[in-house]
């Protein structure tokens, strides 16, 4: 084969691959006896502590800049 011929080969299988490759990948089995909504139970819970604590060091900073203000 010639340099030219094997790139292009190379580069239609690497092609053919990545296009039929989301067929081969699911997130969830296909089961219609089964729950078909993603879980989002781990990430949610994160997300929400992540902002409680946000929220709590926002206060105790504008607690502690409003007492420098008031004390000399």
């Amino acid at each position: 084969m010639k340099p030219n011929s094997r790139l292009l080969f190379t580069l239609a299988l690497f092609t053919l691959f990545f296009i039929f490759l989301p067929t081969l990948l699911h997130a969830q089995i296909d089961d219609e006896l089964t729950d078909p909504d993603a879980p989002i139970d781990g990430g949610l819970a994160l997300l929400i502590a992540t902002g409680i604590g946000y929220g709590f060091k926002k206060m105790r900073d504008q607690r502690k800049s409003s007492r420098s203000k008031i004390e000399p």
